[in-house]
């Protein structure tokens, strides 16, 4: 075990080696997790991108001596996807009626240029020409970040996310706000990326996701690489540079809350978390690279002028005994 953890976090320390460590960050704790995060900043800030909410980015989280999330890239603050930790990216608002020239929204980011009449590319930098306003609110266990915004197109909000450890447990909690403050609707839907790269195992047999329900799904890599097998995602072998799966829904949830249920566990070293929410599944993604596996649940987003839009999302984590390795492992 000691061997196996050695090798995991000289992984870790490698993947770290991709960022810079002069970014504004703080840390929340209790006796069981040790948290830190990155702080939403336009000039100097870890992630300055347009795909993913700015606030609540999780650049490491450690239990009981296992690491679950960390860089898996490497880093460029303007990059889409460089970013860490459980981080969540809402659905563009506005952007088919806009004109090329005009703004259209994007939560937890804010107003952004459409430069043309091309669909909207999720990895594609937008000009931002509107961010509202950032305040960050520390305590021991939590961290509230504000975000308000005011626009000449109408959309006007407070977005507020809390990170909180619940006191006492292993828990994770992210609690959200939506204040539509404007004179338009907002709908939208919002996903989690999750990123998760637990203990810095490459993605392969030892990195098991699992449900409370039996699955289905096909895309890129199933069957192949990696395979449902009742309520579980299987691979067949560790993923190599440049390889990726990836499904566009994985089926066999309801309509209840209860079924935003979703475990993932590395069964090498013993760590794992299980991810539950107050708002039902919309739509379940799953993609994983060689460095980090991640089950992307989607929540619908609604709040009519005046009215506020809450849910919360929490991650419960433990340990449990390994599987035995093979010799060469």
């Amino acid at each position: 075990m000691r061997l196996q953890l050695t090798f995991a976090c000289f992984f870790v320390l490698n993947m770290f080696a991709f960022a810079q460590t002069n970014y504004p960050e703080a840390e929340i704790a209790n006796r069981q997790l040790k948290v830190k995060l990155y702080l939403p900043d336009a000039k100097n800030g870890y992630y300055r991108s347009t795909r993913f909410d700015w606030s609540g980015v999780i650049s490491s989280l450690e239990y009981e001596g296992h690491q679950y999330f960390g860089p898996w890239r490497e880093h460029d603050p303007l990059a889409h996807d460089a970013i860490t930790g459980p981080v969540e990216a809402f659905s563009p608002i506005g952007y088919e009626e806009a004109e090329a020239g005009d703004s259209f929204l994007t939560l937890g980011v804010g107003m952004l240029r459409k430069p043309d009449e091309e669909p909207y590319q999720f990895y594609k930098t937008y000009e931002i020409v509107n961010p509202g306003k950032w305040k960050v609110e520390k305590k021991a266990d939590r961290i509230s970040f504000v975000q308000v915004l005011n626009s000449e197109e109408g959309y006007a909000y407070v977005y507020t996310k809390t990170v909180r450890i619940r006191p006492g447990k292993a828990e994770l909690i992210l609690e959200h706000s939506l204040k539509n403050t404007g004179e338009q609707p907002i709908e939208t839907a919002v996903y989690n990326h999750n990123f998760f790269t637990i203990d810095g195992e490459p993605t392969g047999p030892n990195i098991v996701t699992k449900f409370p329900y039996s699955i289905t799904a096909e895309g890129q890599g199933f069957g192949d690489l990696i395979a449902v097998k009742g309520d579980q995602l299987i691979y067949s072998r560790k993923l190599q540079k440049g390889e990726n799966v990836y499904t566009p829904g994985i089926e066999g949830f309801s309509d209840d809350a209860e079924d935003y249920h979703i475990n993932i566990e590395n069964r090498k070293t013993g760590a794992g978390v299980k991810i539950t929410s107050d708002q039902p599944l919309l739509k379940l993604v799953y993609w994983a690279s060689v460095n980090t596996a991640c089950p992307e649940p989607y929540t619908l987003v609604k709040a009519q002028p005046g009215e506020t839009f809450q849910w919360t999302t929490t991650y419960a984590f433990y340990t449990f005994d390994p599987a035995p390795q093979e010799q060469g492992e």
